[in-house]
């Protein structure tokens, strides 16, 4: 692979994920400089042991990116050491199924923090950034967001539609500082946890994390600067 990204600044939200370390790997492989949120220790050191010699590249930080401050703190971490931030993607999210009779008020706050409060409150910090030279910001909707909902992920899909309309919603209005935001919207990923939670399903279909490592890292590139506001959907049927 190119050094398509050389010497950029990345920062990656839910980065010690499945999708999210074939991301980091494809950021560090192009030249960038990525700096990664996590919580968990258990996934932060398994990122480290995935990167090897290439975690020199990576600046691992505890952030909740649901709290305002420490997203604030996260987005100047990795603006260092050229003082701009150039790359956003926010990949965290959360995912609930279950009727609405028996979702928890809890449930829903959750799904709303962990996809919608997240996206807006990283991508508000890594506006304020990006606004001097322009940058790339990429967000991970859902097909329910698309598809006019799906039965029994009432709170999920909802999150996700929020999610949808935020990035069309800011592409329109930073359209004018250079800066691209497009979201995502897979179908099923082949993550450990997906075959986990569903052990009989049919994965022929379900995406690879490093295929859509590479929608992103196209997303962010030279060549897609007059892609903004779309949604990219990502299906193999």
């Amino acid at each position: 692979m190119t050094q398509a990204l050389r010497d950029r600044n990345v920062l990656v939200t839910g980065g010690t994920g499945a999708l999210g370390t074939a991301v980091v790997q494809a950021f560090v492989h192009a030249g960038a400089r990525v700096t990664v949120s996590w919580v968990v220790e258990a996934e932060r050191d398994a990122l480290r042991e995935e990167l090897g010699a290439a975690a020199k590249r990576v600046k691992l930080e505890r952030a909740d990116v649901t709290d305002p401050d420490e997203v604030a703190a996260l987005c100047v971490t990795a603006t260092e050491p050229t003082g701009r931030l150039d790359v956003l993607a926010q990949l965290v999210g959360g995912f609930a199924f279950a009727p609405i009779t028996e979702t928890e008020p809890k449930t829903w706050h959750k799904m709303i923090a962990l996809n919608a409060t997240s996206t807006f409150l990283c991508a508000r910090e890594a506006v304020k950034c990006m606004r001097p030279h322009g940058g790339r910001i990429v967000t991970v909707a859902a097909v329910p967001a698309v598809a006019r909902g799906a039965a029994n992920m009432s709170a999920y899909a909802a999150a996700k539609a929020a999610v949808l309309n935020l990035t069309q919603s800011l592409s329109k209005e930073v359209v004018g500082d250079g800066i691209t935001v497009n979201a995502l919207v897979p179908s099923t990923i082949d993550t450990p946890a997906n075959r986990a939670a569903m052990p009989d399903a049919d994965t022929s279909t379900w995406l690879s994390p490093a295929a859509m490592a590479e929608v992103i890292l196209w997303l962010v590139g030279d060549s897609a600067a007059i892609v903004t506001g779309t949604a990219v959907m990502l299906s193999r049927g």
